[in-house]
């Protein structure tokens, strides 16, 4: 077999296929028009996303939409509890403890970046803290979805469900359509269940908000970077 050098491969950044383009274009979309998605649309991308790799072929994971009053209702509920900073036993630990230096730098220069965008000054708590509240009212997005798995999966579930979920953000992006991934709904878990009626195994995994995106916002014009290859990538032989 001949040894294909990169030089034989076009840049990524410069002549992707279309499939390839979406992975170097999707960002987080925080800001949305007030269009609806059409049910039929959002059913073909849950059906698209439902494709991704699947340990066993369990699919684990259950996306709940929430509509009408009943988003209100979680909305409402969530934000009583921001801004009560009532602290709530999460079903699972997102970030790790403690944050290592070299993670807390990535996370602080994501923050830059967001707030940056939207002119809030690191020391404007009050700005900070307003726009964070909008993950609970899923940055007014058409399509708001509750991510919840069962309580008896390990991490392996998590796994399945995370390229489940990459899959429906990447389907809604070749729809025109903006999504994003909402952690800030695990910090309540008790919240939602009770508003949304869930059994307790059933464990809250994040939010998604999918919408067609507001390109004049600027929020919208937010870009984090992503670690060096090198940080994260190497050879064995």
């Amino acid at each position: 077999m001949p040894n294909l050098g990169h030089s034989h491969f076009p840049d990524l950044n410069t002549a992707a296929p279309e499939a390839l383009a979406l992975l170097l274009q999707r960002r987080s979309t925080r800001a949305f028009r007030p269009d609806a998605v059409p049910h039929d649309l959002l059913q073909q991308l849950l059906l698209a996303a439902r494709r991704a790799p699947s340990g066993g072929n369990l699919q684990p994971g259950r996306l709940i939409a929430v509509q009408g009053q009943r988003r209100q209702q979680l909305t409402d509920a969530l934000l009583q509890d921001f801004q009560s900073q009532a602290p709530e036993q999460e079903d699972y630990a997102y970030f790790p403890r403690p944050m290592p230096m070299q993670l807390r730098k990535r996370q602080v220069a994501a923050a830059q970046a967001l707030y940056g965008a939207l002119g809030v000054a690191r020391d404007d708590r009050a700005g900070r803290d307003a726009q964070f509240a909008r993950n609970y009212q899923f940055f007014d997005a058409p399509v708001a979805l509750v991510v919840t798995i069962d309580a008896h999966y390990g991490p392996g579930g998590y796994m399945d469900l995370g390229m489940t979920l990459y899959g429906l953000q990447l389907a809604a992006a070749a729809m025109g359509l903006g999504s994003c991934a909402i952690g800030a709904l695990a910090s309540y878990p008790a919240t939602v269940r009770r508003v949304l009626e869930l059994p307790e195994h059933q464990h809250i995994v994040c939010g998604l908000a999918i919408g067609w995106a507001d390109e004049t916002a600027p929020v919208n014009q937010t870009h984090t970077t992503r670690a060096p290859l090198g940080e994260w990538f190497q050879t064995l032989e």
